[in-house]
């Protein structure tokens, strides 16, 4: 597996830095600009902005007021903003060198529904985005190059806990506006039970987008979309095993634009868990060529692991997942039969240093089954 030399992750550790640093006004987005009108005498400030157009359309400006040019606070809101926004032109050129570099970018659509979300709030209220996009990010967080197959994809999955989304007291805009805001055509996709409750949206691109939450309770509630009050209105389909994945995330950067601040999961969780989600999907025939795409990126994720010196980061989360219980045990085991070995070899030492730590043997944290795959 290669890996991308020091100064290219240093260099994506410096974005994810900047755009954490970024603290700029939600309501008003990067691409836009100060000017100044007078009327009867008196200058204002205006923010002249650039709303995105639907897929392969053009977008339209607009200017929103901010207030009085001799009022001392909204003339520091305009020097700040001019500040934020000089970074975020040395933002964008810090973009453009890592996607030359070969560091991996979302779909446009997507990036522009990774920020929308964002500027919504989606991340500072506990949101996080899983799945391929999330995958993509990973170059960068452990500097190496991800196959190019296992990085395509033509949508986005956000989860969120539902103790938390009802918890917070706060909300983005209405979902279906802030999925608009990206692209017009975004529409809900009706449930397949009838019902009103939409959990996922499709633009006319078929680019989809799906809210998810951990199933923490019967399965009776599975595929029984259930609202989430943080959401904007918008249902959430519960999934068994989620909670596990976006537990304790970590923040980076999706090379969109300047870069576009997500949260994502640890990508130890988010490989142990594929070798869980790998085997749900074995069931299904409609979604073999899933269950292959979450092997192929556990296995990934495994070898680059090893290779960046997380095996103690990997030790912990399997330690979480192996002590779980017979049916994590069951899923785990019937996928390791199908890792190459350098992924066997990294889970290996992962589950011996995880278990010296503990003062039990490796074999209770699984070295039988990993080793007999």
């Amino acid at each position: 597996m290669d890996r991308f030399a020091d100064f290219e992750q240093t260099l994506f550790a410096e974005l994810v830095q900047r755009c954490l640093a970024a603290s700029f006004d939600s309501d008003l987005p990067e691409n836009g600009s100060f000017t100044q009108q007078e009327r009867k005498g008196i200058a204002y400030w205006y923010y002249q902005g650039y709303e995105a157009g639907s897929s392969g359309s053009e977008g339209k400006r607009y200017a929103k007021y901010i207030g009085r040019a001799d009022d001392p606070d909204v003339n520091r809101r305009v020097e700040a903003f001019r500040t934020l926004k000089a970074d975020y032109q040395q933002r964008r050129k810090l973009v453009s060198m890592l996607r030359s570099a070969g560091f991996p970018r979302p779909p446009d659509v997507g990036g522009d529904v990774a920020d929308a979300l964002r500027r919504g709030g989606l991340f500072r209220l506990g949101g996080v985005i899983v799945g391929t996009v999330a995958f993509q990010t990973y170059a960068g967080l452990l500097g190496v190059r991800l196959p190019t197959a296992q990085i395509i994809t033509m949508d986005v999955d956000l989860a969120q806990f539902h103790g938390v989304s009802a918890a917070v007291d706060d909300s983005i805009p209405p979902a279906l506006d802030t999925l608009q805001s990206a692209d017009a055509t975004f529409a809900p996709i009706p449930a397949l039970d009838g019902s009103p409750a939409a959990s996922s949206y499709r633009n006319a691109d078929g680019f989809k987008v799906d809210f998810l939450t951990p199933n923490e309770a019967s399965d009776d509630y599975a595929g029984h979309p259930t609202r989430m009050p943080a959401l904007g209105g918008a249902f959430a389909t519960p999934l068994r095993y989620l909670g596990f994945l976006i537990r304790d995330p970590v923040w980076s950067v999706l090379l969109h634009r300047g870069g576009v601040l997500v949260r994502v999961p640890a990508p130890w969780r988010f490989a142990v868990h594929k070798l869980i989600l790998a085997d749900i999907r074995k069931s299904d025939a409609h979604a073999m060529s899933k269950a292959r795409k979450d092997m192929q990126q556990a296995d990934l994720l495994l070898q680059a692991l090893a290779i960046t010196n997380n095996v103690g980061n990997l030790g912990d989360v399997w330690r979480e997942a192996w002590s779980a219980g017979p049916r994590w045990r069951k899923r785990l085991t019937a996928s390791l039969r199908e890792l190459t070995p350098r992924a066997r070899e990294s889970l290996a030492a992962a589950a011996s240093l995880a278990a010296v730590e503990d003062g039990v043997t490796a074999d209770d944290l699984g070295m039988k089954a990993i080793l007999g795959a």
